[in-house]
């Protein structure tokens, strides 16, 4: 995808997130059953580094299970921070405005390195192959060499009430050839209507992606939304990284 096209997207969804952010956080008051599942796996004591942080939800469960670790939350979106920072927690929670596809979002990050990353509902919006193994890539060098990353993406296809709402790439003055296979705009109907750019993946493209970028996939399930299908979540293992 042309560099052109990828800044267009990304703009696209900085766009969606400062208009709507409020509102979409209205939406997610509370954590998918999939993300639930993970949380149960977090050592109480381990760093984190919450990638999309978004209103903070995870944090505050986190935070009511007694997480004495170091957290540090990022996102890009200024709606979706101020909803995270208007709860008051512990001093070990903090969280970062950063956005991940440009370069040097990680200078704000106050520790070196993690023993977990996460990354719920983040890759699918991340334009371009290309973007999403860079992004991986610097990921992968702010974790421990046994580091992990928890990660989902959205399964809007195997929803025909989110299929009904796909629009034309012409809505935006696109089309198809100038974006990669597995790219769609989805609507936006809550507060008025908008547009975001998101990527489709099934499990073999995602443990790809996980192979391209330095992990191994070392579990891997469905969760979430209808008949429990519309969240597919992996926990990647950090390869460890050859030194110079």
């Amino acid at each position: 995808m042309r560099a052109p096209i990828v800044e267009r997207l990304l703009d696209l969804n900085r766009q969606f997130y400062q208009t709507f952010g409020a509102e979409f956080s209205a939406t997610r008051l509370r954590l998918q059953p999939g993300v639930r599942r993970l949380v149960e796996q977090i050592p109480s004591e381990g760093d984190v580094l919450d990638l999309g942080c978004g209103n903070g939800e995870l944090a505050r469960q986190l935070a009511r299970r007694g997480h004495s670790g170091q957290y540090s939350g990022l996102d890009f979106s200024p709606a979706l921070l101020q909803a995270a920072q208007a709860t008051s927690l512990p001093d070990n929670f903090r969280f970062f405005q950063a956005d991940l596809a440009a370069t040097g979002w990680d200078a704000c990050l106050p520790l070196a390195v993690y023993p977990l990353g996460l990354a719920f509902a983040l890759f699918h919006h991340l334009p371009s192959h290309a973007l999403r193994l860079r992004v991986l890539h610097n990921i992968r060098q702010r974790l421990t060499s046994s580091g992990r990353l928890m990660l989902s993406v959205w399964q809007f296809l195997d929803s025909p009430r989110l299929r009904a709402r796909l629009q034309p790439w012409e809505s935006v003055g696109l089309c198809a050839g100038d974006v990669e296979p597995g790219d769609y705009l989805l609507d936006w109907r809550r507060g008025g209507v908008g547009l975001r750019y998101v990527h489709a993946f099934d499990e073999a493209s995602l443990a790809a992606l996980a192979e391209a970028s330095g992990f191994s996939v070392v579990e891997s399930f469905r969760s979430d939304g209808e008949n429990g299908r519309l969240g597919l979540y992996q926990v990647w293992q950090s390869n460890s990284i050859e030194m110079a």
